[in-house]
């Protein structure tokens, strides 16, 4: 089977999985990960609450729902490692926190260009949109066959 005769599960978990080393190989000299960078781009923007992180980074997790413990408050959290600042309302950034998320924000773009390199605004648009058309047909059907069983 060529490449483009492949499914396009295939492609969708082979490039998920790509683009999860690429972040380890990007970010892992600065002692980061994709999910700490997420919560660190998260709060680049604003102060938020445990729960406004979990809902924006819950599509990112396998079952859903984000288990901040280790990532926050565990030996390499970014709590522990003064980038996060918990007043038990909201985390926002610190200082270092504002100067790792800077550093780890270049390197991220520069993954972003090698990820879409030889690909037009226009292509990279038509490709989120074609896969958005899909995940919603696909929540349709789902949601329908919910409705059916209830």
């Amino acid at each position: 089977m060529s490449g483009t005769n492949k499914p396009i599960g295939y492609w969708l978990k082979h490039l998920h999985n790509l683009i999860e080393e690429q972040f380890d190989a990007t970010l892992g000299d600065l002692g980061l990960d994709r999910r700490q960078w997420q919560i660190l781009n998260v709060l680049a923007s604003a102060a938020r609450s445990r729960g406004e992180i979990e809902q924006a980074l819950a599509p990112f997790w396998p079952d859903g729902v984000p288990h901040f413990g280790a990532i926050l408050d565990g030996p390499d959290g970014l709590v522990t490692w003064g980038w996060v600042a918990d007043d038990g309302d909201a985390l926002t950034l610190t200082e270092q926190g504002r100067a790792a998320h800077r550093w780890a924000a270049e390197r991220v773009g520069e993954t972003r260009r090698l990820l879409l390199h030889g690909l037009s605004p226009e292509q990279y648009a038509e490709t989120v949109r074609i896969l958005s058309v899909m995940a919603d047909n696909v929540e349709t059907a789902l949601a329908s066959r919910a409705g059916e069983q209830d």
